[in-house]
């Protein structure tokens, strides 16, 4: 039982990030490689933070404004320099390896019996009950943020402009302004997952970023499975299927280990998932036709 609690725990400290690929992707329809970069630079911030003694609600807005300076800066160099947004990505994701390098002075950073965020909240006696329901009720109040948000005007404008951008811009709004901070605040929600994620599991990695994107992008390819054969068209209940994608991807990779695969072939298990959720639509079309 403690193995899958654990599981959807994990899956909750990536809820964060599949918002975040949520709207880079599927809202602006920009590839964000910024991520792997984005998701080590919040747990960096977060644990060079933690072993200076400082609170964890400091740490929080540090990390969101963090993130989100590196989302504004690839979008910056996709709208202003007119750079593939991929490539964009890939520039500041290099980049944001050396920062988060710097910034934690070594390659990994242990934060065992030093307080956290869950250890400042005790909700429930047991220690991983205690970081499902404080994560829990973090991730529902993002979702709740974000689900708000795109139902404003200025959500709708920036859910025009991945749908229709000639269209957006032809009613006087400025699309530039809307991806750069589309991405900023993409980027900051990865960086929050990121201070979740070394504060659940008590250690930063410089390498702990490499390959998340397709974490995200998992989760995000579940829900959109469901948005599809749903047909739901509902913003609130498309956050909440994306949140319950992230848990399920984490549970897939749960069982997976369960059942006696290698953990080393954990990276292909998870590449070969993602193939076959993207692929069954196109699957079940060819068999149709």
């Amino acid at each position: 039982m403690d193995f899958y609690l654990t599981t959807v725990t994990l899956g909750l400290c990536y809820a964060a990030l599949a918002l975040g690929i949520y709207i880079s992707m599927k809202i602006f329809n920009i590839p964000d490689i910024t991520t792997d970069g984005s998701y080590a630079l919040g747990g960096a911030v977060t644990a060079v933070m933690l072993t200076h003694h400082q609170s964890p609600y400091i740490i929080l807005p540090t990390v969101i404004i963090a993130g989100g300076i590196a989302g504004a800066l690839t979008g910056l160099i996709h709208t202003k320099l007119k750079i593939n947004a991929l490539l964009a990505g890939i520039l500041v994701m290099t980049a944001l390896y050396s920062v988060n390098l710097t910034v934690m002075g070594r390659s990994n950073i242990p934060l065992s019996n030093l307080p956290s965020i869950f250890s400042s909240m005790q909700v429930v006696a047991d220690i991983n009950q205690n970081t499902f329901w404080i994560l829990l009720v973090f991730v529902a109040v993002i979702t709740f943020l974000i689900g708000y948000l795109l139902k404003t005007d200025f959500g709708i404008a920036m859910r025009a402009t991945g749908n229709s951008e000639s269209m957006i811009r032809a009613l006087g709004v400025n699309t530039d302004r809307m991806k750069i901070t589309g991405l900023a605040l993409a980027n900051a929600l990865t960086a929050l997952s990121g201070y979740f994620f070394v504060q659940s599991q008590d250690f930063a990695d410089i390498n702990m970023g490499i390959g998340i994107v397709i974490v995200g992008l998992g989760s995000v390819i579940i829900a959109e499975s469901l948005i599809n054969w749903l047909r739901i068209t509902s913003v609130w209940l498309s956050l909440i299927l994306v949140l319950a994608g992230a848990i399920v991807f984490q549970l897939v990779l749960a069982v997976t280990l369960a059942i006696g695969v290698d953990p080393n072939m954990l990276k292909i298990v998870t590449a070969v998932f993602v193939l076959l959720i993207v692929s069954l639509p196109r699957l079940s079309s060819l068999r149709s036709s």
